[in-house]
């Protein structure tokens, strides 16, 4: 069989690096993509649409594509967010995704294989006080993933979303203390999930097995989300 190609934005650190040793261990051929230096590490900035194509054409046909790439932004409320920060974290996590989703389509649908998996957040779906950018951006991921779902649900191309709570990553140290006290306390379990945790149902979701469903959101909450 064919060794397959797989990218991971955000693949550097947190979610992302849990998802690109769990496809090496499958057989993928992985390329990281971030701003973050690292091994192997190719840097993409997920904003700039141009570096997106042009990163994506270096791979070749992509079979796998995890959108991991994010930002917490600033932990305000509305009336005190700093100018241009809002636009920031959308260009990163909404618009990053909807260009790194338009450069890799093209060679799932002419194959017609492919599977695409979003990291949104329960956020999302709920809205976190203080994180009105972050939130908006997440139920923007969340509302794309099943918007494009629909659209290549009968070209062989999955296209799913997770959406975690809080999870034990570096991005934990862009918030403050009483945020991410408020995010634990919503959490049923009482505790932050593993980068293994999330890990294991993204690339479940990249897999072949995940046959029968797209267009949806797979929580990883401790059991937060309520729908």
């Amino acid at each position: 069989m064919t060794q397959q190609n797989a990218i991971v934005t955000g693949g550097a650190s947190g979610i992302g690096a849990g998802v690109v040793k769990r496809l090496t261990q499958s057989g993928y051929r992985v390329a990281i993509f971030d701003v973050q230096e690292g091994p192997g590490v190719v840097r993409v900035d997920v904003s700039d649409p141009l570096e997106c194509a042009r990163a994506v054409e270096q791979v070749g046909d992509v079979d796998v594509l995890v959108n991991s790439a994010g930002v917490n932004g600033a932990n305000a409320p509305l009336w005190d967010y700093p100018d241009g920060e809002f636009e920031r974290v959308l260009a990163v996590n909404l618009l990053g995704t909807y260009y790194m989703c338009k450069a890799a389509l093209p060679s799932m649908l002419r194959r017609r294989q492919g599977r695409i998996v979003n990291v949104a957040s329960i956020a999302g779906k709920e809205g976190n006080p203080n994180a009105s950018a972050y939130s908006a951006s997440k139920a923007g991921v969340i509302a794309l993933t099943k918007s494009v779902g629909k659209e290549t649900a009968k070209a062989g191309v999955i296209v799913n979303c997770v959406a975690p709570a809080v999870i034990d990553t570096p991005m934990n140290a862009q918030a403050t203390p009483e945020h991410l006290e408020y995010m634990v306390s919503r959490i049923p379990m009482g505790r932050v999930g593993s980068v293994d945790e999330v890990a294991a149902l993204i690339v479940w979701l990249c897999s072949a097995e995940c046959s029968f469903s797209t267009g949806a959101v797979f929580d990883a909450s401790g059991g937060r989300a309520t729908y």
